[in-house]
């Protein structure tokens, strides 16, 4: 057997900054054997800037201003962390996050921005909207808009700043308070200096500060801020005080503080870097971007200087991980500026020559959605080719199948594995009862020892977030029996790694599961670990119940059914691995994955007759063995099943877990268009919710308790008499 080629270097990406964007594309097209590539990034999108002026102006839709990051990294064969980084330790080469344990490195590049705070002014981060960081003011501004839609006084807008960044912003908020009918509103510029506009050439200065004139926009310079408050601004001068509704914060930027915190070579707190991108004074630390100073060619803040370090940046830290001479980056001396005046207008600069009207807006937009369109078109992954002979029914099972799925879309569909396990099993155990229960179980003399064991194969390159899925899926078997999981073994298969990185691999997974178990109470007591082609974590669960463990066969007609979670996981799973899935759609999933279901088991454990979790044989399959087990019929109330946001989307384009088409061969659902949104219901569930039927008198006092206890719930139907059926309505 031949494994694939070992990792022996990991390189980090702190920060999903436009160079680092850029680098990830080029690395999908050419990776380097031997390294994992990890980028940190708070969100799973990151905000291109450029268009921000055009989202505020109402050109673009806010979808339209984001970087994907889960699709580039699925490209780039990267890994995501959604966290924030707080430090980083060089020696120990440790990386440092708000949520989760440190991450080794070889090789580190920060492109994480700037900060738009203003320490020295007091209230400034409470009720100002920093334009930097752009995902948080493009929140903030939506919600700004929502307010506006509600008649009122006219809205008054400060923007503090009046630079390029400033003058472009107020000039959209203006355009936009048009556009909504509150033209009445008002929009003030603040600066400090004697001028706005004082780094600009003069042609293009008066082309914006006639933009300024013509859109009623007061510009008031020499302004020193003493005090922000809630809805006012205090001053230093004799005016006192200036009201607003909305303020925008756009007078430069700041290093993060925690920089100073690190043994980092800084300039006024930026990264300084040398010809080579890498940091004066620690070599294995990079640094792009915003957050970086260009020591031996300093230039003001732009995204030009980050985009055109990406080609260098990927060549030297290819150069630092296999060996090989570095380039040098040199910043061009001038650039083009293009400033959009709020309309479908705008005015271009460079070198003191001066353009304004619809064309250059033009120019902008093309070159804007071009640079989107390259960073969110997927990149094709075509399948290994095949020998020219190969054994008779191996090409429909290759060529023709979708990409086998992680997570439980890898299991075994329900129709062999029954009837495997019957044949295997038939002088010891009868067929029907193969599938009888979620977990085995032994009576002690007090209550009852529940047994299960479980494994996912890897859906995402992060160990820690795999084992946190795979720690609750586990323990889904034992809830489902109304028990509490205790002791724990874990079953790791590794991919190949150096030493090193085996320490730190397992380190991670160890640190993930305990995240999920600890808060269950539930102890990692052993296991077992091996190397194989890929990763797949595994933990076999012992658990208890004082009471008679809750059964799949209990329930009786007139049963309400429900459910703890929504299902879609296999579709947008499914869908992530081709580079379809949005990143806020696959975020939310994992939100849910990582829920454990111990307070729902709980409160369930007291009144339900039956009860299973939807895993891989999807809602339709695991409502089947109960009502097979129970001799029952169900009805299903499609429009009260909960689904994840975008598995409709998905599944309407045709997208399926490679595990989908087994599922939707069961038996004995009725009137299901599987074509339709309905087909969700053969979808294969990881770390699915739990699936229960409760006598209807108990289903008040449930509800009320799923309510205290904030956990989510849906009534999708009830038991019937009749032959096992489902039918949906």
């Amino acid at each position: 057997m031949h494994l694939p080629l070992p990792v022996t270097r990991e390189l980090v990406l702190v920060g999903g900054g436009h160079t680092h964007a850029l680098f990830l594309k080029r690395w999908a097209m050419k990776p380097l054997a031997g390294v994992q590539v990890t980028l940190v990034n708070p969100d799973v999108t990151a905000p291109y800037t450029g268009m921000l002026p055009g989202f505020v102006a109402g050109h673009y839709e806010r979808s339209e201003l984001d970087i994907d990051l889960v699709r580039l990294t699925r490209q780039a064969g990267a890994r995501l962390i959604m966290d924030t980084v707080t430090g980083f330790d060089h020696k120990t080469r440790k990386v440092f996050f708000r949520h989760r344990p440190p991450v080794f490195y070889d090789l580190i590049c920060f492109d994480i921005g700037i900060s738009g705070a203003l320490p020295e002014i007091r209230g400034y981060s409470d009720h100002v909207h920093s334009a930097k960081p752009m995902a948080d003011f493009a929140s903030a501004f939506e919600a700004f808009l929502e307010k506006l839609r509600d008649p009122g006084p006219p809205p008054n807008i400060v923007v503090i700043g009046g630079g390029l960044a400033g003058v472009e912003l107020a000039l959209a908020l203006s355009r936009r308070l048009s556009v909504l009918g509150r033209g009445d509103g008002t929009v003030t510029i603040l600066e400090k200096g004697d001028q706005a506009l004082s780094g600009v050439g003069a042609g293009s200065r008066s082309n914006l500060m006639k933009a300024l004139s013509e859109s009623n926009i007061v510009v008031r310079t020499g302004i020193r801020i003493r005090t922000i408050e809630r809805d006012h601004l205090i001053l230093e001068d004799r005016d006192g005080k200036l009201s607003f509704d909305f303020a925008v914060g756009a007078a430069g930027g700041r290093p993060y503080q925690w920089l100073a915190e690190t043994e980092l070579d800084l300039e006024q707190g930026f990264i300084r870097v040398g010809p080579t991108l890498a940091s004066t004074n620690i070599g294995d630390v990079f640094a792009v971007g915003d957050c970086a100073h260009m020591s031996w060619a300093p230039r003001p803040k732009a995204g030009v200087f980050a985009v055109r370090q990406a080609p260098v940046l990927f060549h030297n830290v290819r150069v630092s991980l296999s060996g090989g001479i570095p380039r040098h980056y040199r910043p061009q001396k001038s650039y083009l500026k293009l400033i959009s005046t709020g309309g479908r207008s705008a005015v271009a600069d460079k070198f003191g020559v001066a353009l304004s009207g619809r064309a250059v807006w033009h120019l902008k937009n093309r070159i804007d959605r071009a640079f989107m369109a390259h960073l969110n078109t997927p990149v094709s992954m075509p399948a290994p080719a095949l020998p020219k002979t190969v054994a008779a029914g191996v090409r429909d099972l290759v060529v023709e199948r979708s990409p086998h799925c992680g997570g439980c879309g890898a299991k075994v569909a329900q129709t062999p594995l029954v009837t495997g396990l019957s044949q295997a099993c038939e002088d010891t155990l009868p067929q029907q009862d193969v599938r009888r229960d979620d977990a085995a179980f032994i009576e002690r003399e007090r209550g009852f020892d529940l047994l299960t064991t479980d494994h996912l194969r890897a859906f995402t390159l992060d160990p820690y977030l795999l084992a946190r899925v795979a720690a609750v899926h586990a323990m889904g078997d034992v809830w489902a029996m109304g028990g509490r999981p205790h002791k724990v073994l874990a079953s790791l298969i590794v991919p190949p790694l150096s030493e090193e990185k085996q320490v730190h691999f397992i380190s991670e997974i160890m640190a993930g599961a305990e995240a999920a178990f600890q808060p269950c109470g539930t102890e990692i007591v052993g296991g077992h670990t091996m190397i194989g082609a890929e990763l797949s974590v595994g933990f076999s669960v012992l658990g208890h119940t004082d009471r008679s463990p809750i059964r799949l066969g209990g329930g009786q007609p007139g049963d309400a059914l429900i459910l703890t979670k929504p299902i879609g996981t296999g579709t947008i799973m499914a869908a992530e691995m081709r580079q379809a899935a949005e990143g806020r759609h696959y975020r939310n999933m994992l939100d849910y994955m990582v829920r454990p279901q111990q307070r729902a088991a709980d409160i369930l454990s007291r009144v339900a007759t039956a009860m299973t979790d939807v895993t891989g044989f999807g809602l339709a399959g695991h409502l089947m063995n109960m009502l097979s087990a129970a001799s029952v019929a169900a009805d299903i109330f499609w429009t009260r099943v909960p689904l994840l946001a975008g598995a409709t989307e998905l599944h309407s384009k045709g997208i399926r877990s490679s595990l989908w088409a087994a599922n939707a061969g069961l038996a004995g659902v009725q009137d299901v268009d599987e074509r339709g949104a309905q087909g969700l219901l053969f979808d294969p569930q990881t770390s699915g919710g739990l699936l229960a039927s409760v006598p209807e008198a108990a289903m008040a006092d449930t509800f009320g308790a799923f309510e205290a206890a904030g956990e989510p719930i849906w009534q999708i139907g009830h038991l019937c008499s009749g032959p096992p059926r489902i039918h949906v309505k």
